[in-house]
């Protein structure tokens, strides 16, 4: 008995229609050839945002579905990218590889958030570069490592005839050499003999760290980065006072980030870094600056720094100098983002330090005496100046020591923009915390706002760490995972007259029950015997 053979699960293509799909599968399959994330290469069926330009039916050929509904769910942009933004990290390789469409719309998601460590071929292999100008287009968040090690660290530079040191003065080398006549009348250290030196004597990872035009190449791919985060651990055993690789790192980072069309860049975080790190982050201190380096910083609407202690306790003079001189950039480098944040997170790792916010109010920062001045420099603005963040709404500070004085002084410059603030185990070493938030009275006219924050409650037993500071306001800012944006009200809403205080009376009452409720239930419990 004849069978009728079953439909085809593809649509038939005229003979026009499959010498143009051949030959645009043919060339798909050559760029295919060269890939390495999986990334899929643009078609005439896509463009580089993702979105398709084919009809329905043409989508079958990519999709390879005969079900209408999952075709009308794939297609629709609310569905597709609700399952996506749902789908694993780990499972969307795996969903690349079932068919073109599917490649080309899970790509954003796959290549959003991106980790690199640096390493000597980081930025230096070809295969890199073109992988990343595939990608690169879909990086939002960009995770650069730089971690300290013993192949950071570099030793000094011996003259091989003489065995002295020699003096190392660098200065970076934007643009490489076109013409043989211009590699010999500029050579990359200065010098011919400086860069045979370096050449013999240091580590391929230090001429990868100065190899600026090759940062600049690979951050022109990133045009829609958005937060750049950079992490350098490991400061804590290496040995101080030496050159690193990590800080020639930077420098070549700096540059790269002034000079891509980074447009979108708005959030920076250094998570952590250490102290001599910001001057070589900074755009007017730093080396290979322009005039025009501070406008790309002026972008930064949100920063997070994870900086690590400054040894202020210890008795040697030349430590004690260098620790002023660490403060000194700190300050700086915040005064040159101040007109632009928004959001400032800020932390100490380690030993309690001072304040960044109020550096020209501590007592290491003061200026001296007048009598122990020279006259002709007496009456001059010394020490450095107060910082004033025009924008600043959410501020967080962590494992600070600080005056209730500088708290006070801080909240009443910023009462006009500051929204929501937040002093995490910070101690005090004059004053108190009323002193310190007086300024919330004097704006208010009361203090109903102590009200607010305070909340007791009988409870059988607390268990916590005896030596940490109380909180004074509540979580700001969860820098770790996300940067929440919230259309917070100004500073008056803690000043208001609070609506909430009865609904969270009843939720108290509510999950304990009554005074008598509690009396009862502790009698009858083990917490009987404690008495």
């Amino acid at each position: 008995m004849y069978q009728p053979s079953p439909p085809s699960l593809k649509r038939s293509i005229s003979g026009e229609s499959q010498n143009s799909h051949a030959s645009q599968a043919t060339t798909a399959s050559r760029s295919s050839s060269k890939l390495l994330f999986g990334e899929i290469p643009l078609t005439p069926a896509t463009t580089v945002d993702g979105r398709s330009t084919r009809s329905n039916s043409s989508i079958c050929n990519l999709v390879l579905s005969t079900s209408s509904a999952f075709l009308r769910f794939w297609l629709n942009d609310n569905c597709r990218e609700g399952l996506l933004s749902l789908v694993d990290r780990e499972d969307l390789p795996n969903l690349r590889l079932v068919c073109h469409d599917f490649s080309t719309r899970a790509a954003p998601y796959l290549f959003e958030d991106i980790t690199v460590t640096f390493k000597s071929s980081t930025f230096t292999k070809p295969a890199r570069i073109e992988a990343l100008s595939r990608i690169g287009h879909h990086v939002k968040t960009l995770n650069f490592n730089l971690p300290h090690g013993p192949e950071t660290f570099l030793p000094p530079i011996i003259d091989p005839e003489t065995g002295e040191e020699k003096p190392f003065l660098y200065e970076p080398q934007v643009q490489i050499p076109l013409t043989l006549h211009e590699k010999v009348k500029q050579p990359k250290y200065g010098s011919w003999e400086m860069t045979d030196l370096l050449i013999k004597q240091y580590p391929p990872l230090f001429h990868a760290a100065t190899n600026v035009p090759a940062f600049v190449t690979a951050f022109s791919h990133l045009t829609n980065m958005m937060h750049l985060k950079v992490s350098c651990p490991g400061f804590d055993n290496a040995p101080r006072h030496h050159r690193s690789t990590v800080d020639y790192a930077l420098i070549s980072l700096r540059i790269a980030i002034e000079r891509a069309p980074l447009y979108s860049l708005h959030t920076l975080s250094l998570l952590p870094i250490h102290p001599g790190g910001l001057l070589y982050l900074h755009p007017m201190l730093g080396f290979g600056s322009t005039p025009s380096s501070a406008k790309r910083w002026g972008q930064i609407r949100r920063l997070a720094i994870h900086m690590e202690s400054i040894p202020f306790s210890s008795s040697n003079p030349r430590i004690q100098m260098q620790s002023l001189e660490h403060l000194r950039i700190l300050h700086a480098y915040l005064r040159t983002l101040s007109k632009g944040l928004t959001r400032l997170f800020f932390r100490w790792k380690g030993e309690r330090g001072p304040s960044p916010l109020s550096l020209d109010k501590e007592p290491c920062m003061l200026p001296s005496e007048e009598l122990m001045i020279h006259p002709s420099m007496r009456g001059q603005v010394r020490g450095p100046r107060p910082l004033r963040f025009s924008r600043l709404r959410y501020m967080e500070l962590e494992n600070a020591l600080m005056d209730s004085s500088q708290i006070a002084n801080f909240i009443h410059r910023h009462r006009r923009t500051l929204a929501e603030f937040n002093f995490e185990d910070v101690r005090l070493r004059s004053g108190n915390w009323d002193e310190a938030l007086e300024p919330l009275t004097q704006i208010s006219g009361n203090d109903a706002w102590k009200r607010k924050v305070e909340e007791v409650m009988d409870v059988p037993i607390i268990l916590s760490p005896v030596d940490i500071e109380p909180r004074v306001m509540g979580p700001l800012l969860e820098e770790q995972d996300e940067v929440r944006e919230r259309s917070g009200p100004v500073l008056s809403r803690w000043l208001s007259k609070g609506k909430r205080e009865t609904a969270k009376k009843s939720a108290r009452e509510g999950f304990w029950g009554s005074g008598e409720h509690m009396r009862k239930f502790l009698r009858g419990s083990m917490f009987s015997s404690w008495r």
